[in-house]
């Protein structure tokens, strides 16, 4: 099963891809999106700043849209999840505007960047989080998180100066505020749950 890591300029792809060849799949990074539709999956990696991206990707968006209709899904991680929202407090520029809702910065009480590991406060059971239990550490590397305006779309939160989104989902898309790829077993879990999605909706 081939699954599309679409490079915007951003880092991150090296330990992203060996991740998901890990999970037993054959990751391609295109910097567009290829002509060939046999692509399972897509993946938005993150890091880097939300202005530059949401300039990227908003050429492309017609595109991602279409992908969501076709019913094939999307996992954003780190800023790949911020640019699903609407907008940022990092700068200008629209997101995606597939979830409703804003990108804010941790608050000044805490050191920023946060980076390290945190553990998940599950809020609803959905099966990209089978095989993780409450309480489970996972890897953050992240100044900004989002603020959805529907809060029924997180699956799970954190704690860092205040309790944001971790994972979210609706329908075919995801978004992860941690780095699966460098989250061990937990995040190894979680890749895996989402490339089963993938590939029962693939062979369907």
């Amino acid at each position: 099963m081939r699954v599309l890591v679409l490079d915007y300029g951003v880092g991150n792809l090296f330990s992203l891809c060996a991740a998901l060849e890990r999970a037993g799949v054959e990751p391609v990074v295109a910097a567009e999106f290829p002509s060939e539709q046999d692509f399972a999956a897509l993946v938005l990696p993150g890091v880097g700043h939300f202005t530059p991206v949401a300039e990227r990707l908003g050429e492309m968006r017609d595109r991602l849209q279409q992908w969501l209709a076709d019913g094939k899904p999307i996992l954003g991680i780190c800023l790949g999840m911020q640019i699903l929202f609407e907008e940022s407090e990092e700068g200008a520029g629209r997101g995606l505007s597939f979830f409703r809702g804003r990108v804010v910065r941790l608050p000044n009480s805490v050191k920023v960047p946060h980076i390290g590991w945190n553990a998940l406060r599950v809020r609803q059971r959905h099966r990209l989080l089978e095989g993780i239990e409450d309480g489970a550490w996972v890897y953050f590397v992240h100044s900004y998180h989002p603020y959805p305006e529907d809060p029924t779309i997180i699956l799970a939160e954190a704690e860092y100066g205040r309790t944001f989104p971790a994972i979210v989902a609706e329908g075919v898309l995801f978004g992860m505020q941690f780095h699966p790829e460098k989250s061990g077993g937990v995040g190894r879990r979680v890749l895996e749950n989402f490339l089963a999605i993938a590939r029962e909706r693939w062979n369907s």
